[in-house]
């Protein structure tokens, strides 16, 4: 896969599934903006990248408030030329079952998990307009495809993501402009590290693979979708899910 001078916007790349494709958008040849609240694994990933011969920048910000989300993608633009990938990758959970879930929860879920998509690609197809190339890469969920108990803020907003992302697609197509989502099923993250050890003995019995999936393992299809190979795929939802959910 050569990304060689493309140039990727990774969101939430401070750890996780983000940090996964971060890096291995930059092995791949990309520039990586990485983007975050928190500054110093940013720098800590930057310098990772750098020390393995690649290129990348970190631009702070929080992804649910519009104006640091405009700011940072301005900043990228200016400091690096362009953004031909975006990866839309920054989440939340505030689980809850919905006849206890309070607003706020659903509120700061929405805005940090769909929200914030649908802001960072506005602010950046501008870009791939002009040079008439792009890619939008936004990380759903299994779970906004078959729901969860006790998530239905998660589970909307990655099933929003999806129709985010074939709306869009819609609108981008004649512009040589693809939109895809990947939505992984259990991955070993900080996010489901929460998890019980029951809960997770649990889901590996669900999943025909038999293991839980590694951020690596969802990295590798979003560098795929990134990459020329993929230039007549879009509006698709790819499952990087151990084959918990088929059809």
């Amino acid at each position: 896969m050569n990304l060689a001078g493309r140039v990727a916007l990774v969101t939430g790349a401070s750890q996780g599934i983000g940090h996964a494709c971060a890096r291995a958008l930059a092995r791949a040849g990309a520039t990586v903006a990485v983007a975050a609240r928190n500054q110093s694994k940013l720098d800590e990933l930057v310098a990772e990248i750098t020390a393995a011969g690649g290129r990348a920048a970190a631009f702070a910000t929080d992804v649910s408030d519009e104006d640091r989300v405009k700011s940072a993608i301005k900043q990228a633009i200016a400091q690096l030329g362009k953004v031909d990938i975006l990866v839309n990758n920054a989440g939340i959970t505030r689980d809850q079952l919905v006849m206890r879930m309070k607003r706020a929860d659903w509120d700061a879920v929405l805005n940090t998990n769909l929200t914030s998509a649908y802001l960072c690609a506005q602010q950046v197809i501008p870009s791939m307009l002009k040079q008439r190339w792009g890619r939008i890469i936004s990380i759903s969920s299994v779970f906004g495809q078959m729901g969860q108990a006790g998530q239905a803020n998660y589970a909307a907003s990655k099933a929003g993501l999806i129709g985010l992302t074939m709306a869009m697609a819609r609108e981008l197509a004649s512009r040589n402009i693809t939109c895809n989502a990947v939505a992984p099923g259990f991955i070993e993250t900080e996010m489901t590290a929460a998890l019980s050890e029951e809960f997770r003995q649990t889901a590996v019995k669900q999943i025909p693979l038999g293991r839980v999936g590694k951020p690596e393992d969802v990295a590798s299809a979003v560098c795929f979708l990134a990459t020329e190979e993929a230039s007549y795929i879009t509006g698709h939802v790819l499952n990087v899910n151990g084959g918990l959910l088929m059809g």
